[in-house]
C-alpha cells in the first residue's frame, strides 16, 4: 500500500473544508425567509428546536476539536425563504440552494430530491473527531471527520445507501464489507484495516469487493489512506466519515456512553448556560481546536506584539485542553444570532457589563469604517484578552495581527504607551486603504479616540508619547487644520532629483494627535483625523448596519467589535490567505454577507458569555 500523494490529500481537504461549511450555509441563506415565518408562527416552527441539543453528540468523542450542527430539516429553511422572497428573485434563490446541493454530489451520481429528501431528518452534525486517526507523529497527522445525518425513514435511508455504493461500485471503486459491533460498515479505498475474523461476515460480491486484512506493522507505519466509510446506526442516524476508524470508535462511544461527548459535564453545564432560542448549535474544544487549524496555512507570519507577562503554567495542560467554546445559531430579520458561553475547569471571575448604549468615543468614528472596537477600560480588555489567547497561537495571531501595522507606524508599544491608561471610553478604528501602496500591499487608515484620563499618570503618559515620537526621529509641531490646530508626528527628509538642483524637503506625516473636548484623538494621517473630526454629524453609530447588529445583541454588554465584510475584503485577504479558500468553499454564504459584530455579555458562575451576529443582505 502507498501513501496517499500530496494532490489526494488537497482534494480531500477541499472536500471536508466544504463540507464544514454546508450547515452554516443552510443557515444563511434562509435567514430573511424564516425569520418572516418565525415572527408569524414561532411555536410551530421552532417547537422542541428551541432548546434542542444534538442527538449525534452521543457518536462524538469527548475530546473531540469541533462539531457543528443543524437542529431543523432543511426543508423547512428552505420553504421560509421561498416564501419571504419576492417573486421576482425566487428564481435566482432556487439556483442558489440548487446549487449548493449539486456541489455536494456532483461526484455521487446522486439526487437530492429523489434520494435524500425524503428520508432526511431534524438535524446534520459534522464533527472533527480526532486530530490524528493513528496517533503515529511519524507519519503525519491525518484527521478524524464525521458527518451524522437524521433519518426519519430508515427503510428510504438504507436504501439510499445501497443505491450510493452501487453506484460508486459501478464507477470502479474498491469496496470493502465489515461488521463491527452488529452494525455494517461500508467503505471505498479503505486502507488495510484490522478486522475481527470472527465478527466479519464474508458475502457473495462483484469482483471489485474484497476483505482486506492489515499486513505486519513497518517500524514507521504509512499515514492511514484517505477514504470515505459509511454506517447505518439503529433508525436514527446515517454516518459518513473519512475513514473506517472514525466510525468504529462512533460505535464504541454509543455503547459506552461514557466516552461521548453528549455525556460529557463540560459539554451538559456549557449547553445549560445558553438562554435563547437556537436552531444550530456549534461546540469548539479551543486547544485541539487551534491545533487542528495549525495544519492549514491560514497565516503570514507576524510578529507578537509587545504586551504584559502572559505567561501560562505549561504543566497544566489537563485544564487547558478543557477550555471548550458554545454558540447556539437563530435567525432574526437581518442574518444569523448566535450566544456563546466559554467554560474552564477553573471558572471566571464574576464581571458584570456596565454599557447600556455604544459609547461616546463612536462619534469619532467615521461612517466608513471597515472595523472598529469600542468599549470601556481598555487597560484591563486588553490585559484579559492577551492572557486568554496565550495558549492558542493562531488565535492570538488574528487578532495581533492587523494591529502589526499601526504599531509598526507609530513605532510605540501599542500596550504599554497607549492601551495600559485608557480607563474610560475608547473606540479604535480602521479606515478602508485610499488607493495600494508599493508592491500592492494595502495600508489602512487608523482612528482612535478615548476619554481623557483624570489621573495625572494618565495626563503624563499622554504627553510622553510626543516624547517617543521625537526619540524615534519625529519631528512634533502644530499643524493647522480646518478651524482647529492639531498636533503632527512628522518625518523629515530632503532630497534632490538631481544633484545640481537644491534639495527638496518633504514632510511624512506618521501620526495626527488633537484634544477636542473631553476625548483624546490620535490617527495615522492627516486625512484620517479629518474624517475623524467631521464625523460627529455622520459617524458609525449612524449606519443603518451597526444599529441593526446593536439592536439584535443583548445589553447591557462590554462594548462592540464591528467587522464590514465589503470594506475589509482585500485586507484581510492580505493578511489570511485562507480566507480565499474558505470563500470559494461556501460562496453563497459569502456573496450575502454584509457585516459582523460582536459583544462581551461579562462573566457569572464561572462562564463567560457572549454574542455574535452576522447581517445578511436578504433582498
Amino acid at each position: 500500500m502507498t501513501a496517499p500523494s500530496n494532490r489526494d490529500l488537497m482534494k480531500l481537504r477541499s472536500l471536508l473544508l466544504f463540507l464544514s461549511v454546508v450547515v452554516l450555509a443552510l443557515l444563511l441563506l434562509s435567514a430573511g425567509g424564516f425569520y418572516w415565518l418565525v415572527a408569524r408562527t414561532p411555536m410551530r416552527l421552532l417547537g422542541s428546536e428551541a432548546t434542542a441539543t444534538p442527538g449525534a453528540a452521543l457518536f462524538v468523542p469527548k475530546q473531540a476539536p469541533a462539531m457543528v450542527s443543524l437542529l431543523l430539516n432543511p426543508e423547512q429553511l428552505e420553504t421560509a425563504q421561498l416564501v419571504a422572497t419576492p417573486l421576482a428573485k425566487r428564481r435566482q434563490v432556487r439556483e442558489e440552494l440548487a446549487q449548493l446541493k449539486q456541489s455536494l454530489l456532483a461526484t455521487t451520481g446522486m439526487e437530492y430530491e429523489r434520494d435524500i429528501q425524503p428520508w432526511l431528518g431534524q438535524e446534520i452534525t459534522l464533527a472533527v473527531t480526532t486530530l490524528d486517526l493513528d496517533y503515529d507523529a511519524a507519519n503525519g497527522q491525518q484527521p478524524g471527520y464525521l458527518a451524522a445525518i437524521a433519518t426519519q425513514d430508515p427503510q428510504k435511508s438504507r436504501e439510499f445507501l445501497e443505491l450510493f455504493w452501487q453506484k460508486r461500485a459501478i464507477a470502479g471503486s474498491d469496496l470493502v464489507f465489515e461488521q463491527y459491533k452488529g452494525v455494517k460498515i461500508i467503505a471505498a479505498n479503505a486502507p488495510a484495516v484490522e478486522v475481527d475474523r470472527e465478527s466479519t461476515t464474508r458475502r457473495p460480491k462483484p469482483p471489485n469487493y474484497r476483505l482486506q486484512v492489515q499486513p505486519p506493522k513497518s517500524p514507521v507505519s504509512p499515514a492511514p489512506t484517505p477514504a470515505l466509510a459509511s454506517a447505518a446506526v439503529g433508525d436514527r442516524f446515517i454516518l459518513f466519515a473519512n475513514h473506517p476508524k472514525v466510525l468504529r470508535e462512533a460505535i464504541n462511544n454509543v455503547q459506552a456512553p461514557d466516552l461521548s461527548l453528549e455525556q460529557s459535564k463540560l459539554f451538559t453545564r456549557a449547553i445549560d448556560s445558553l438562554t435563547q432560542p437556537r436552531i444550530g448549535l456549534t461546540f469548539v474544544n479551543l486547544p485541539k481546536f487551534t491545533q487542528w487549524l495549525r495544519e492549514f496555512p491560514a497565516t503570514k507570519p507576524v510578529q507578537p506584539l509587545k504586551t504584559v507577562n502572559t505567561e501560562t503554567n505549561v504543566d497544566d495542560e489537563t485544564a487547558l485542553l478543557k477550555q471548550s467554546l458554545i454558540a447556539g445559531f437563530t435567525l432574526n430579520a437581518q442574518g444569523l444570532l448566535a450566544e456563546t458561553a466559554l467554560l474552564s475547569p477553573d471558572g471566571a471571575a464574576t464581571a458584570l457589563p456596565s454599557l447600556s448604549q455604544p459609547v461616546g468615543a463612536l462619534q469619532y468614528v467615521p461612517v466608513n469604517a471597515s472595523f472598529a472596537a469600542s468599549g470601556k477600560d481598555l487597560d484591563r480588555q486588553w490585559t484579559q484578552l492577551v492572557k486568554g489567547l496565550a495558549p492558542y497561537e493562531t488565535a492570538a495571531q488574528l487578532i495581533q495581527q492587523p494591529l502589526q501595522d499601526l504599531q509598526t507606524r507609530w513605532q510605540f508599544d501599542l500596550s504599554a504607551d497607549v492601551f495600559s491608561w485608557v480607563k474610560g471610553e475608547y473606540a479604535l478604528a480602521m479606515l478602508p486603504p485610499d488607493g495600494v501602496g508599493a508592491n500592492g500591499v494595502l495600508h489602512p487608515d487608523w482612528v482612535f479616540a478615548t476619554q481623557r484620563p483624570q489621573t495625572e499618570a494618565g495626563q503624563q503618559a499622554i504627553a510622553q508619547l510626543d516624547a517617543l515620537a521625537t526619540q524615534h526621529g519625529l519631528t512634533v509641531g502644530p499643524l493647522a487644520l480646518s478651524d482647529r490646530t492639531v498636533s503632527a508626528w512628522t518625518r523629515l527628509t530632503a532630497s534632490a532629483k538631481r544633484a545640481s538642483q537644491p534639495l527638496n524637503l518633504q514632510a511624512d506625516v506618521q501620526g495626527v494627535h488633537a484634544t477636542v473636548g473631553k476625548y483624546e484623538l490620535f490617527t495615522t494621517s492627516v486625512a484620517a483625523m479629518d474624517s475623524a473630526l467631521k464625523a460627529v454629524d455622520r459617524s458609525l453609530v449612524s449606519r443603518e448596519a451597526f444599529k441593526q447588529a446593536t439592536t439584535s445583541l443583548l445589553q447591557p454588554n462590554n462594548g462592540y467589535l464591528y467587522l464590514d465584510w465589503n470594506a475589509s475584503q482585500p485586507l484581510l485577504e492580505q493578511q489570511f490567505p485562507v480566507l480565499k479558500v474558505i470563500e470559494l468553499a461556501g460562496k453563497p454564504v459569502f456573496d450575502r454577507l454584509r457585516s459582523l459584530t460582536i459583544s462581551s455579555y461579562g462573566s457569572q458562575s464561572g462562564v463567560q458569555r457572549g454574542g455574535a451576529f452576522v447581517q445578511l443582505e436578504t433582498d
